[in-house]
């Protein structure tokens, strides 16, 4: 009987050591990092090497005042637009002592509210800016070439349709893509005459070697939200109300500033 109870004990404590280690949560260490585009070996940063030095075009997540926060806390909709936050953060509004019975309600205007992503791809060939090439079919021995952008090339992104509050949504769009990929992204970005890389592509005797160079760039898709937004004066409380939302799915390509992709090529005949 003994012997039993021991055995029924072991087998007790095993179970038991077995479901809590299966039920252990997750370490710091084991858990995944947010989203992050993982940059080919065949595309290079050429931030240092670009004769044209492109301005950055964070956009800093605009944190709200106090008063502005309690407003859009209000709201039944989230509220993300930059532009929209930094009006309420604009604003103020005294408590009056004697504002008992006063009502009023302030129509703000028609707002793209707030942009929600469903999908960011990179495109690493998005746009052809340069070709170098050279013609060995009448060497005996390799010849050695490099990167050279033989003109000023400026390459655009934007929208892929149009759509009510642009600007505001090319902001948020940013926003989103930018947090999303971790990469330097504008929706306009320029690649200087006289730019050079370094790295070396062998064209073989009796070859024409051709080295392409791309523009990189992010398609983003998402949602947009819209409405009208009003503020709410109830005696000494504030309030946002949003009326006639509406929303509207909407693309856009964004460059990534500073990074060329190449692709090289031998063949024995001229394109």
């Amino acid at each position: 009987m003994r012997r039993l109870i021991l055995i029924t004990v072991f087998a007790l404590t095993a179970f038991i050591q077995a479901n809590v280690s299966f039920a252990a949560p997750i370490s710091a260490g084991d858990k995944t990092t947010p989203n992050k585009v993982n940059i080919p070996p065949s595309v290079l940063n050429i931030a240092k090497e670009n004769t044209y030095p492109n301005s950055t075009q964070d956009l800093p997540m605009l944190q709200p005042s106090e008063f502005a926060k309690q407003l859009i806390d209000s709201s039944d909709i989230k509220i993300e637009n930059p532009e929209l936050i930094h009006m309420l953060n604009e604003s103020a509004i005294a408590k009056a002592p004697l504002a008992f019975g006063y009502r009023a309600t302030i129509y703000l205007g028609h707002w793209a509210l707030n942009y929600e992503s469903s999908e960011t791809a990179p495109n690493w060939e998005y746009q052809k800016i340069n070709m170098n090439y050279y013609d060995n079919r009448g060497g005996d021995v390799p010849y050695r070439i490099r990167y050279v952008q033989e003109n000023q090339k400026a390459v655009s992104g934007g929208l892929t349709a149009k759509i009510p509050k642009a600007e505001d949504v090319k902001k948020m769009m940013l926003l989103k893509a930018t947090e999303k990929t971790h990469l330097p992204l504008a929706f306009e970005t320029i690649v200087g005459a006289g730019t050079k890389k370094d790295e070396v592509y062998n064209v073989a005797s009796n070859r024409i070697g051709y080295l392409s160079s791309y523009a990189s760039a992010v398609n983003e898709k998402g949602k947009v939200t819209y409405g009208e937004v009003y503020l709410n004066l109830k005696g000494n409380k504030r309030s946002i109300t949003i009326k006639n939302i509406t929303s509207q799915g909407i693309g856009a390509w964004i460059p990534v500033q500073d990074h060329v992709s190449f692709s090289f090529t031998v063949s024995q005949q001229p394109r």
